[in-house]
């Protein structure tokens, strides 16, 4: 349900270049590429990495920012799970102006040491709780109006997803809703190769190189599995909300909200 205005001024969190690190993990040709792991390296520059990394990820954040406020309610919790360095909790604090509780959920203690120096930092106003928990396995879910995935269901094993989106929806109160951002497969192989090689291209205006783009790829191969955006939408229409559409999509990143 919508309890408040709908807003358009939202400002995303523009990353303090000063606290913020190059990302340049993938820069050294190496002969054996680790798997992707969101350590404290990872942390150190993970906002310079999705800020040249995602496709006009801050005008996600914005939109993100505007469909939680529209389903935010005031004595519930706001979820963002995955919640990495705390870039969208931060903006959930000035976009919501209900009375709520923001909880962030990360399994990297590093990423969770980050993510509480910015809210620190940012003056975060709202009461905040900073959880580290895996989301492969059991994660509390209790009064939540509003749940926020953002590039986080991507990194949870398929065999998992279902439980936890299920959780997820037992979780909503009736009326709130679910915010899912994912990297995503094309729906034929012509159109998919196509569509990642845009974002190649993408990512080289940014400024990475050839072997930056090749040598993260690689490490992501096993860590990331993308579904189809179909597949994402059924999986939500089988756990019974109510309501689903595409808020944003860009090649292979898309933005879904789907309502209990």
């Amino acid at each position: 349900m919508i309890t408040e205005p709908l807003t358009n001024d939202i400002a995303y969190p523009v990353p303090d270049r000063e606290r913020v690190l190059p990302d340049n993990i993938f820069d050294t040709p190496t002969d054996a590429i680790q798997d992707f792991a969101f350590n404290s390296k990872v942390a150190s520059v993970f906002d310079d990495m999705v800020d040249r990394s995602v496709p006009f990820y801050r005008e996600i954040q914005k939109m993100t920012g505007q469909l939680a406020a529209d389903y935010a309610v005031a004595g519930t919790r706001i979820y963002d799970l995955g919640c990495a360095t705390g870039t969208t909790m931060i903006l959930m604090d000035k976009s919501i102006s209900a009375d709520v509780t923001l909880v962030g959920v990360d399994n990297s203690a590093d990423m969770l040491d980050k993510c509480r120096e910015k809210l620190e930092v940012a003056n975060v106003v709202k009461p905040f709780e900073l959880v580290e928990a895996d989301l492969n396995r059991d994660v509390e879910i209790e009064n939540a109006s509003v749940v926020l995935l953002v590039l986080t269901l991507q990194f949870v094993r398929p065999l998992y997803r279902e439980r936890l989106m299920k959780r997820i929806f037992d979780g909503l109160i009736p009326g709130g809703c679910v915010i899912l951002v994912e990297k995503v497969l094309g729906e034929s192989s012509h159109l998919n190769r196509l569509f990642i090689e845009h974002y190649y291209q993408m990512k080289r205006s940014m400024g990475y190189s050839n072997l930056e783009i090749a040598q993260k790829r690689e490490a992501l191969e096993n860590v990331l599995i993308p579904y189809r955006l179909t597949e994402n939408l059924e999986l939500l229409a089988k756990l019974g909300f109510t309501q689903e559409d595409t808020f944003f999509k860009w090649y292979n990143f898309c933005g879904i909200v789907a309502v209990k």
